[in-house]
């Protein structure tokens, strides 16, 4: 079982791999154009603290969280809004994440046991918002280094990417106006480190398999299902390529595959 000291220490870590990847940017290159469409590196920074401060808010403050949904003046346009909100020159955007995602952590710590965070749409543990949170830093961490040219190296902390992505199977489907599935799934992923991470039933007749970034690139939509080493056997397994999705919120436009350009913040 996870616990939370030690979800806290892996979001730090992804949190820290990509600030020392974006720290040392020149002012051009914040504004450099990133794979989800209008949006820039700055753009996918100060998305992240805007999530963690809306995280903060969640996590000591609900009728404030609350009150920032109910009067959005367009819900649909609400993720780019809070990222458009929280642009500001680099230095200071990048001081506004650091100070935000270390008072998360420490709202985090705080949350009494058992207790369930507001979140858009549902509601959370702070285990469960730390999961999120790591797998959101991860996601646009990969839209800033595919901006840079950059081959991040996988980590053993895409296992918490990998378990959202198998927990939110049904939200995918929802979210794409479709039933969500009975059927149970294996999966099966190589993980970075050696070995195999495993979920669902041994003996599924539908299974998924295939390495774990790349499983977690396709829960995250960072890659169309035809760039990726994934195995699917059965309707369900395969249905799940196309829908699969472990954020919250609208699908997007997801990737389209590579060379044909196109893209989703």
């Amino acid at each position: 079982m996870v616990v939370l000291s030690d979800l806290l220490t892996d979001l730090a870590d992804e949190s820290a791999d990509l600030d020392a990847l974006v720290a040392p940017l020149s002012v051009a290159d914040w504004a450099g154009p990133t794979p989800a469409a209008g949006w820039t590196i700055a753009h996918q920074i100060a998305h992240l603290a805007w999530t963690d401060h809306m995280a903060l808010l969640a996590a000591t403050d609900a009728e404030a969280f609350y009150a920032t949904v109910m009067t959005a003046p367009d819900p649909t346009r609400m993720v780019d809004a809070g990222a458009e909100a929280f642009l500001a020159p680099p230095v200071d955007l990048l001081a506004r994440w650091r100070t935000g995602r270390t008072a998360l952590t420490d709202a985090l710590v705080a949350v009494p046991t058992g207790e369930k965070l507001p979140w858009y749409g549902t509601r959370m543990s702070a285990t469960s918002m730390a999961t999120a949170r790591i797998m959101e830093t991860w996601a646009h961490g990969e839209d800033v280094a595919d901006t840079l040219g950059v081959a991040r190296a996988p980590s053993d902390r895409l296992r918490h990417v990998a378990h959202l992505g198998v927990r939110t199977l049904g939200h995918g489907f929802a979210a794409h106006g479709r039933e969500a599935p009975t059927t149970p799934v294996r999966v099966e992923l190589a993980a970075p480190g050696g070995g195999t991470w495993t979920w669902g039933p041994g003996d599924a007749a539908d299974r998924l398999s295939g390495p774990a970034r790349d499983f977690c690139l396709l829960v995250t939509r960072r890659r169309h299902r035809a760039d990726l080493a994934l195995l699917a056997t059965g309707p369900v397994a395969d249905e799940w390529l196309d829908v699969a999705q472990a954020f919250a919120g609208p699908p997007g436009d997801g990737r389209e595959p590579a060379g044909r350009g196109g893209g989703t913040a």
